[in-house]
């Protein structure tokens, strides 16, 4: 019997019932839910790391954003308060769309 111990989508419990599996789950209170958020942030990160095609990077990338678009609710904000915030550092200090890799800066 595999032990998992994490956050899953909403859906994962009724998914493994219908194929004849018995699940065990808990809801998380505020504090575990936003920890759990954070290991699942970490989790679905590496998976993207790991890919090496456009289709499973793609994958992973959708998984990274509706862990972000859940996340918001723990702090009360929307996507487009998020999407602000991200425009406005972009504005300040540009995006990463150029591929600039940082080598050295010499003190002063």
């Amino acid at each position: 019997m595999p032990i998992y111990n994490k956050l899953v989508r909403d859906l994962i419990p009724q998914v493994i019932e219908k194929s004849g599996s018995k699940v065990t789950t808990r809801i998380l209170d505020k504090s575990e839910y936003l920890t759990e958020f954070k290991n699942k942030l970490h989790e679905e990160v590496q998976e993207y790391t790991d890919t090496d095609n456009r289709q499973d990077a793609l994958e992973e990338l959708a998984d990274i954003l509706e862990i972000i678009h859940a996340a918001l609710s723990i702090y009360e904000a929307t996507f487009e308060e998020l999407d602000k915030i991200r425009v406005a550092k972009k504005e300040k200090r540009g995006g990463f769309e150029e591929g600039i890799y940082l080598i050295e800066v010499e003190d002063k």
